[in-house]
């Protein structure tokens, strides 16, 4: 009798997730057009692959119509590449020090959307003053620390500013949006939330001052959002059986 043939590597297992990653990855950069939350090469997505210590991201400083799946950097949570041919973006050590540090964490985006920005530039976070930001944010969006780019800075300032906050989004200051997600599609999500959001609580400024929404109302809209809105999975058939 043959011998049994070796279990599949860990890599070879991983391949059909991987794959599946990259093709995500992929598209979700051109929501981020289609949103015009980016201009030129700027901004990023990132997506944690399950159960290993790696994620995939973005090239650095290649245009949007030009990305593919192919073309996803896999790295490991210290930043460094594992697959791919071209550099990772300049993003990559925050992504991989939130990566790190939050494990509920699995999709990361960073853009630099215009109205989110502004908030940004004045250091001032976005109040909670529409039913929209309750169900999505359960809080204002927070303004993070100035951190300059090139080492995990800005990541220990994602993390800092979030661990404890109901908001999926930070505004790091005079810089940009960052957001988190249970995934890369909810972190995009967030970041489409957070600049519409930024647009309209700006606008309102613009014709006198914004009121707050009481914290308990808050509490009740992102407790029905977060966990009633939307198509919710049917009973178990043999339920209460």
């Amino acid at each position: 009798m043959p011998d049994n043939p070796p279990p599949p590597s860990g890599a070879a297992t991983r391949a059909p997730a991987l794959a599946r990653l990259r093709q995500q990855v992929s598209d979700l950069h051109r929501e981020l057009v289609r949103y015009r939350l980016v201009v030129w090469t700027a901004g990023n997505v990132s997506a944690r692959v399950p159960e290993a210590d790696l994620f995939v991201i973005k090239p650095s400083g290649v245009d949007y119509d030009r990305l593919t799946p192919d073309s996803m950097i896999v790295c490991d949570l210290a930043g460094a590449v594992v697959e791919g041919d071209l550099s990772p973006s300049s993003d990559t050590a925050a992504h991989a020090y939130v990566y790190r540090h939050m494990p509920q964490v699995g999709g990361v985006v960073h853009t630099h959307s215009t109205y989110a920005c502004a908030w940004a530039a004045r250091a001032e976070p976005v109040p909670c003053v529409l039913t929209a930001m309750a169900d999505e944010f359960g809080a204002e969006i927070p303004i993070g620390p100035f951190a300059l780019i090139g080492d995990d800075s800005i990541g220990r300032g994602i993390v800092d500013t979030l661990k404890g906050h109901r908001s999926p989004a930070v505004l790091m200051r005079s810089h940009g949006v960052f957001t988190i997600g249970k995934d890369a599609r909810a972190a995009v999500k967030a970041a489409v939330m957070c600049e519409d959001v930024a647009r309209t609580v700006h606008i309102s400024r613009q014709l006198g001052e914004p009121q707050p929404i009481a914290r308990e109302d808050v509490d009740r809209l992102y407790d029905r959002y977060q966990n009633v809105y939307g198509q919710q999975p049917a009973p178990s058939a043999d339920r209460g059986a």
